[in-house]
């Protein structure tokens, strides 16, 4: 066993090493970059602009939809899906989503050997309800974006999401009891033909992802833009460039035989990128400042007679889901059955960053307390981790650079039973920077090190900008300018308080809009059953108001947090936010706004306003049951519900 002192020695100095004055400024968000080359990676390169040009809009100038979702991603797609379910047909809801097509991450990301990192049975959502039978334990990207467009199709959906849409402006109107919506469409061969319009909506919802927004480091030398050869970012693959499609989840990379090529990044993509292109770059450079935590994966197909024991009963996925989370979140009873039975629902530390009701109201006091239970807990979980990579890795100084040296929960978890071996072969090479970082791009290719390594194809697996980053205001992750009531942005009515929701899903001022976030609500590691928590929650309140209303169709219904209520939900959230204390260890990521959760010389009343910007401290379990609770008799409780 490891000695537990000179790993919490070890763990503090690779973290430093990492820490950089400039916190997120060392990244620029590729979509706000001021180089016209590093703006165009993030171009719509899926988009079928002819076919799209072809289709009736579902939104024209005056129209006036009960329910206007922004983002056809999972999250906006389970909502809309709820809606139905809840009563509402899917007339009268319209989505507008800025891509080409359907499935948020899943459009955009086509990477070759894309996987989904939680098990498919309970990632993938609607299960039950389609009879879909997922191919894989862990479901290609392509079988998701599929499923994806089939179940937006299964609801009667397709022909009511106005697709290449940016939603540039809302604006609730006090008198018509309505959201006023501007929005920017584009059309022609590119999409680059703009046409702005303006239509109204009864009620808002945004679903903009956590992780949407790809970016870059910011190098010296040239940059990235003055590298003369290929290069581009992972979350739009460049098939042009190396070969294959991005219709298949292996594709043949059939370009690469004579090219080296260099990937900046070892987070969970590049760890499902790295095995494909060594299997047909000439020579492949990963360039690492921080190792990733990789874990087996255990990928097997979908056996179809054990499926119809997973799958054989009413409610089976969430229930399995349910399993999943008492795991995650230790809260399993002992001799509970672990049905899904892989490395995430092992992990006997995880709660530290998710919550759990274990130090789920703590004051200051016991932060060291927790954090010595939570690496304690880890210790075995950690030593057995690096024990592999020192199996698995032959050479003996890769393996120690490979080597993770920080608590499981501080980044997320990769899987994958064939990276580390990459580095077994000839035309891998690992170039890390002792947390440095690249130093500078050439022309010719990247410098590290102090040395260059001549490159022909950058690939950039560096990620998103922090869910941290733009602050608490849902409606600027979102890109939307939003003014509620008297004018007022979210933003400028948590300015005096801090951020102020009732369950994370709304907040005063803003009447009928809802937005999904892990901002005062629960959170766990599948997102996937967070968001349909949030959009069961959702669905629930609208139709229960407007039965309150009469029926589904009414009109001038507003919906409205109270300030009483999301005073006492944050000062719940408040009691627990010390909890979270866990993450100042961590080595640098986007998880803890790289290292900078906390600022050393903020005033206590700053530091209140941060901590009220924290989840639900006992985790997504008991962050069920506390909605349940709530739901109970149909009261409401905390809304104010109005009827013109």
């Amino acid at each position: 066993m490891e000695d537990f002192a000179r790993v919490q020695q070890k763990y503090t100095a690779e973290a430093q090493k990492r820490l950089r004055p400039e916190g997120t400024a060392q990244y620029q968000t590729l979509s706000e970059s001021d180089s016209d080359q590093l703006r165009h990676l993030v171009d719509d390169i899926w988009a079928d602009h002819a076919a799209l040009d072809a289709l009736p809009s579902p939104l024209t100038p005056g129209d006036c939809p009960k329910f206007l979702i922004v983002g056809a991603g999972l999250g906006g797609i389970v909502g809309a899906v709820r809606l139905i379910q809840a009563g509402f047909s899917a007339d009268q809801i319209r989505i507008v989503e800025t891509a080409g097509g359907v499935g948020g991450t899943w459009y955009w990301n086509r990477y070759p050997g894309l996987h989904c990192d939680v098990e498919s049975y309970i990632y993938m959502p609607l299960l039950e309800e389609t009879g879909f039978m997922p191919s894989y334990k862990y479901a290609a990207g392509v079988e998701i974006r599929k499923y994806l467009n089939d179940v937006v199709k299964k609801w009667h959906l397709d022909d009511k999401i106005l697709f290449r849409t940016k939603v540039d402006k809302l604006e609730w109107d006090d008198s018509a009891r309505l959201w006023k919506v501007d929005f920017t469409t584009g059309r022609g061969p590119r999409g680059e033909e703009k046409t702005s319009s303006t239509v109204n909506a009864e009620f808002v919802w945004l679903t903009a992802g956590l992780l949407s927004k790809p970016q870059v480091p910011k190098l010296s030398g040239v940059g990235i833009e003055g590298f003369k050869g290929d290069y581009f970012h992972t979350s739009l693959w460049n098939y042009n460039v190396t070969g294959g499609s991005s219709e298949e989840a292996f594709p043949e990379l059939s370009k690469l035989k004579d090219k080296r090529v260099g990937i900046i990044g070892t987070g969970a993509t590049a760890i499902q990128v790295v095995p494909v292109l060594a299997e047909y770059a000439k020579e492949v450079y990963v360039f690492q400042r921080t190792p990733s935590a990789v874990y087996s994966r255990g990928q097997k197909p979908t056996d179809p007679e054990e499926w119809k024991k997973i799958a054989g009963q009413p409610g089976w996925q969430e229930a399995r889901r349910a399993n999943f989370l008492a795991h995650i979140h230790g809260i399993a009873p002992p001799g509970t059955p672990n049905l899904v039975d892989d490395e995430w629902s092992k992990q006997p530390a995880w709660s530290a960053l998710v919550g759990s009701p274990e130090f789920s109201i703590v004051g200051p006091e016991k932060v060291p307390e927790i954090i010595s239970t939570f690496l304690a807990r880890d210790a075995e979980n950690s030593a057995r981790l690096r024990a592999r990579v020192a199996k698995i890795v032959k050479d003996k100084e890769t393996a120690e650079k490979l080597t993770p040296w920080y608590p499981a929960w501080c980044k997320r978890p990769g899987h994958s039973d064939t990276y580390l071996e990459s580095f077994n072969k000839p035309n891998v090479h690992l170039i890390d920077t002792d947390g440095k970082g690249v130093d500078g791009v050439t022309a010719q290719g990247l410098v590290a090190n102090g040395q260059e390594i001549p490159l022909d194809i950058l690939v950039l697996s560096t990620g998103y900008e922090s869910p941290a980053a733009p602050g608490a205001d849902p409606s600027v992750r979102a890109g939307v300018k939003m003014l509620g009531r008297e004018g007022k942005t979210i933003s400028d009515r948590w300015a005096s308080t801090g951020p102020a929701t009732l369950h994370g899903f709304a907040t005063n001022g803003f009447p009928n809009l809802f937005f999904l976030s892990p901002l005062q609500a629960g959170t766990s590691a599948n997102h996937a059953n967070t968001l349909e928590v949030q959009c069961r929650q959702i669905a629930y309140i609208l139709a229960t108001a407007h039965k309150r209303a009469g029926d589904h169709t009414k009109s001038g219904l507003t919906v409205e947090v109270g300030v009483p209520a999301q005073e006492a939900w944050s000062l719940r959230i408040l009691q627990g936010a010390a909890r979270f204390a866990t993450m100042a260890i961590c080595t640098p990521s986007y998880i803890n706004n790289e290292g900078h959760l906390s600022d050393p010389n903020a005033t206590q009343e700053e530091m209140v306003k941060r901590a009220r910007m924290s989840p639900y401290s006992a985790g997504l379990p008991e962050f069920i049951k506390e909605l349940e609770r709530w739901r109970e008799g149909d009261r409401l409780s905390g809304l104010e519900v109005t009827v013109s």
